[in-house]
């Protein structure tokens, strides 16, 4: 990689595979350090105190960047009230009913899936792409370039998933009109869990609290990727989370052309299902429901519905 690196920036989420690499890289000595933290509107506020805790721990200066959707929003709400009457025969009620729902709220999760009108899934998975990738690009890296070269530190390993499993270490992401480059650097691609967790202890910094919980991850709450452990553990401990995800389905589903999304796809149901149906299978509710049973999803189990141990954490992290 044969360029002299003038900014480099870590891609900060609060958890513990960025904040391990960020501690590798004060380790380095690494020069014009800095990190961002993109807010998905989506976060726990735990994750947000620790994203300050982090800042004053280690004296990294952390940008925050938010995603905005208000231009997106104005452009679908002008396309419903002059194209879904006559490109999907859709009728004056629907036309209302959407057009009067597309207004931004200042919350980059909830005005990202207004606009699309719909929630991400595992197979569509535009989430960290929207609130993450661009915003950060848009906001701090491009600017940046404009002045130097740039190295995006990211707190991937290749066994959380398969997609990351053939990653490189390095890769040159863009290349400025004024010549200067924009790199993407990996450096714990081949750490595990434990890995990261150690950094922490090395540098006697604190991990996110929210690993004690019964998380595996603390990005979001909840993640789509979330475990049905987890959401059973997110509906006793966080209800007003499951509050808020109830009146989102309702925001979205105002604002969708089916007049129907749930933040958890629906599943199970026949291909003459009505949208009202595949609401009633699959709204958070039902799905707080559906986390609280035994395997086969079908017996409630009431051992998981009781408060849990003192420790719930899937690393083992409280002794």
């Amino acid at each position: 990689m044969m360029v002299d690196i003038d900014h480099n920036i870590i891609s900060f989420s609060g958890g513990k595979d960025s904040t391990a690499m960020l501690l590798l890289a004060i380790e380095r000595e690494t020069d014009n350090l800095s990190a961002v933290f993109a807010d998905t509107g989506n976060e726990h506020e735990q994750t947000y105190d620790y994203v300050r805790y982090i800042e004053q721990a280690t004296g990294v200066p952390i940008r925050w960047v938010k995603a905005d959707f208000s231009r997106q929003i104005a452009g679908k709400r002008e396309f419903v009230l002059t194209k879904w009457a006559s490109k999907w025969g859709a009728p004056q009620e629907a036309i209302d009913r959407a057009a009067a729902a597309l207004a931004p709220t200042g919350n980059p999760f909830l005005d990202m899936c207004i606009w699309k009108g719909r929630f991400p899934s595992t197979k569509v998975a535009f989430c960290s792409e929207e609130l993450k990738r661009n915003p950060i690009i848009n906001q701090v890296q491009k600017p940046l370039l404009e002045t130097g070269n740039v190295i995006s530190w990211q707190g991937v390993r290749r066994n959380e998933s398969l997609n990351r499993r053939f990653l490189t270490e390095r890769e040159l992401k863009m290349t400025a009109e004024n010549g200067n480059e924009l790199w993407n650097y990996r450096p714990i691609l081949d750490w595990t869990a434990d890995d990261c967790f150690e950094m922490h202890r090395k540098h006697g910094i604190k991990h996110n609290p929210l690993y004690e919980q019964c998380m595996g991850r603390v990005g979001c709450m909840p993640c789509i990727n979330a475990r049905k452990d987890e959401l059973n553990e997110i509906a006793k401990r966080f209800p007003e989370v499951i509050d808020r995800i109830e009146q989102w389905e309702s925001a979205v589903s105002l604002a969708s052309k089916r007049a129907c999304s749930t933040f958890f796809p629906s599943e199970g149901l026949t291909d003459d299902a009505t949208m009202q149906q595949h609401y009633d299978n699959a709204n958070i509710r039902e799905i707080v429901k559906w986390a609280a049973t035994s395997r086969g999803g079908k017996q409630r189990d009431f051992f998981r519905e009781m408060d849990g141990p003192a420790c719930s954490s899937i690393y083992g992290l409280c002794e």
